[in-house]
Order: structure tokens, then C-alpha cells, then sequence
């Protein structure tokens, strides 16, 4: 498992043996090596590809199974820093499972100034989240909620909006949808494109995918195709989940049916959030001219960069650090915080999601703006700061500031 080695301690881990099974509750060896060799008081998570949770004790390099998370993100924390690499972290409902403190919180303070605490609740059930939040809540300024799966996403997060005055933010839906925004906003003044007239294909429904398709329609964006696994969500499909039958609402206005294969031709746009290697370079070469590509599923995305290109796209990002334009919702949550809280902001709302896209978007001027540099990388100083002005000025406007 290879890890990039521009983020903070640790460039490399190997492993022995590289595979074992394991079952919850079960134990083995495993023999990891750090470099460099001083990475101390490190604890590494690892997330297996059939959903068994893998724990590596630092001191003795026992590894434990544990029962599947909810979800999963590629993100270990290393003495106090992070890094992403090819393995997977399992993340429960509600927070981060990572020490010593986790990444987020760890990013929220750099980044933004905030200090930021994560909170596991050990529980699936929607009641239970919410009312939990929701009692703790009076001794907190803001709410990020982290890696909790659709639908019930969607419900925990409305509910805690309903009750609690102070902001909810669910960073896997809207920090994403955030980020893609600004992104696309930039890939398309390069490729002399208007959002209102483009075809914009989305794979994957869930709690990103449903997001960035919203977020974008408020942007402008009028013409959005979104495929589950089963391919086009369409209005009139009554085999649709009550999410999705909401968001078929919304989009394919022309009724578009069939594969993502089928809905892809003539396509400016192509966002994936779902799964690897599901678009290839021969249905790249059926979009628009000067197509956008952003595949974003990790580790592996929907297609590498340079079949995307091969395939003839012009701009192509993913969530991975060691391609061009990373999109990555590191680049919103700290600041969209910061700003809430510099006004007391009661709510994270649609006007200021929009201006943290703009915020990002504004940071590449005309003379850096290129097929390989569409948004600021993750670390650019002026971020946070930026995105909190931008924020605490929606805010205020919107009526949802205190101060």
C-alpha cells in the first residue's frame, strides 16, 4: 500500500502477509513497516474488499476483524497528520473512528481555525443519531456530520436542521457537491462552456451524487442525467426509491433511458461517484466535444486520467492527490465552518454553498487556469480564508447570520 508522500509523515507502508481473512472478532498477525522508520504512536486502519474492517494495533501488530462501518473513505491518520493511500479507512455514523485525533479534525484545525471534536456513535438507527446529536449539540457551534449512507443520510440530517440552532452540515453530500462545483465551473470557462447549456451525465445516486446534482441544478445547470446501478433514473420508473423518485423530479428532463453507456453520448460532463472502472475510453469518445471528465470514486475511479484522455476528454479530475485536479472536499469544509461561526450563522445554507463554490472557483485566475490546474491544490493557504469571507457575507445577505 503505497502512500503519497506530500502529505506529512509516512510515505510508505509494507505488508506481510498481503492478504488474510478475517471475521469479526477474530485476530492474526500481520508484520507492517513504516517509512520512515520514526512514524511512532501510529494506529493504520485498513478496510478489505469484502467489507471487513481491519484494526492494526501499533504496539503489537495484531490485526482484529470488526463488524462493517457504514461507509468507507481513503483516509489513515498518522501521529497526528493524514494521508491518503490505496487502502481504505472505515469511518462509523455520525464520525471518525481515527487516532489519535482524526484527519477531520486535525484539517478543521490547520485549515480553519476550528476546533473540532470526533464523536463515534456506535449505532445505525436514525432515531438514536438524532437524538443524540441533538443533546450534545448545546455545547457545540456547528454540526459536521461524516460517512453516513444513504438514505438515511438524508433524514438525519433534515431532522437535525429542524431542531438544533446552530449549523448542520453533512460534508459527504454537500462539501462534495462544493467542491465538484467549483471545479466544473472552472473546466467550463476553459472549455468556453455554459452550465445552463450543457448535458451533464452523474454516476452514482447516493448521498454524493444526489448532492452535486442538486447543488449544480441551483447553479444553473438544467440538463442532469443521474444512473444508479441499474442505469438512468427517470421520471415514471416505479421501481425508484422514495430518494430516488425525488431526484427523477429533478432531472432528465428529456426521459433519457438505458445504461450509463446509452445516456453518455453527447454528454459534456461526466461526474462519477460510484464505482471503478465503469466508463471507459470508447464511451468517453461518444460525449461532446471537449469533454469533462471527474472520476472520483476511490482508490480506483470510474476511469484512470489517461484512458479518459485517450477517449478524447479535455479535463479530467479525480479524488486522488497523485493525478491533476483533485477534487476533493478538503477545500470547503474548514472554511464554510470558519465563516459560519465568524457570524453565528444558525444554518449552512443553499446561498452559501454556492458562494464557497464561487470562493474556490475565483482562487485560479485566467493566466493559471489550464486542462491540469482547475482548482487550488489542498494545501493553498488562501483557501480557508477565502471561503470563510465568502460564507459570512451569504450568510449575512441570506439572513441566517446572528452578528
Amino acid at each position: 500500500l503505497n502512500a503519497v508522500g506530500e502529505f506529512v509523515y509516512v510515505t510508505a507502508i509494507t505488508l506481510e502477509p498481503s492478504s488474510l481473512s478475517l471475521f469479526p472478532g477474530e485476530s492474526a498477525k500481520l508484520k507492517y513497516t513504516l517509512e520512515p522508520q520514526n512514524a511512532s504512536n501510529t494506529s493504520v486502519w485498513f478496510f478489505s474488499q469484502d467489507e471487513q474492517i481491519c484494526i492494526v494495533n501499533n504496539t503489537t501488530g495484531e490485526v482484529t476483524g470488526v463488524a462493517p462501518g457504514t461507509t468507507q473513505i481513503g483516509v489513515y491518520s498518522l501521529d497526528g497528520g493524514y494521508c491518503y493511500a490505496s487502502c481504505k479507512v472505515t469511518v462509523k455514523d455520525g464520525s471518525t473512528l481515527l487516532a489519535p485525533e482524526g484527519p477531520i479534525s486535525y484539517v478543521f484545525r490547520t485549515d480553519g481555525g476550528v476546533d473540532a471534536f470526533p464523536i463515534c456513535l456506535d449505532t445505525k438507527d436514525v432515531d438514536e443519531i438524532v437524538r443524540t446529536v441533538y443533546l450534545i449539540s448545546g455545547g457545540f457551534g456547528g454540526i459536521n456530520l461524516e460517512d453516513i449512507s444513504a438514505p438515511r443520510c438524508f433524514e438525519v440530517e433534515r431532522r437535525l436542521k429542524e431542531i438544533c440552532d446552530i449549523p448542520v452540515f453533512h460534508d459527504d453530500q454537500h462539501g462534495t457537491a462544493i467542491v465538484v462545483a467549483a471545479a466544473l465551473l472552472n473546466a467550463l470557462k476553459l472549455v468556453k462552456k455554459e452550465i445552463s447549456e450543457i448535458k451533464c451525465v452523474i454516476n452514482g445516486a447516493g448521498a454524493a451524487g444526489t448532492a452535486i446534482t442538486e447543488h449544480l441544478i441551483k447553479l444553473g445547470l438544467k440538463n442532469i442525467i443521474a444512473c444508479d446501478r441499474f442505469g438512468a433514473i427517470y421520471e415514471g420508473n416505479d421501481y425508484l426509491s422514495a430518494a430516488h423518485h425525488k431526484l427523477a423530479a429533478q432531472t432528465n428532463p428529456n426521459r433519457e433511458k438505458g445504461s450509463l453507456s446509452d445516456v453518455i453520448k453527447g454528454a459534456d460532463v461526466f461526474i462519477g461517484v460510484s464505482a471503478p472502472n465503469v466508463l471507459d475510453a470508447t464511451m468517453v469518445s461518444t460525449m461532446a466535444r471537449d469533454a469533462i471528465v471527474f472520476a472520483m470514486a476511490n482508490p480506483t475511479p470510474e476511469i484512470m486520467p489517461d484512458e479518459a484522455i485517450k477517449g478524447g476528454a479535455t479535463v479530467v479530475g479525480t479524488g486522488r492527490s497523485d493525478f491533476a485536479n483533485q477534487i476533493n472536499n478538503v477545500l470547503a469544509f474548514p472554511g464554510i465552518f470558519r465563516g459560519a461561526l465568524d457570524v453565528r450563522a444558525s444554518d449552512i445554507n443553499d446561498e452559501m454553498k454556492m458562494a464557497a463554490s464561487y470562493a474556490i472557483a475565483s482562487l485560479v485566475n485566467d493566466n493559471e487556469l489550464s486542462s491540469d490546474y482547475i482548482l487550488p491544490k489542498a494545501f493553498d493557504s488562501r483557501i480557508a480564508e477565502t471561503v470563510a469571507k465568502a460564507v459570512a457575507e451569504a450568510a449575512k445577505s441570506s439572513g441566517v447570520a446572528r452578528i
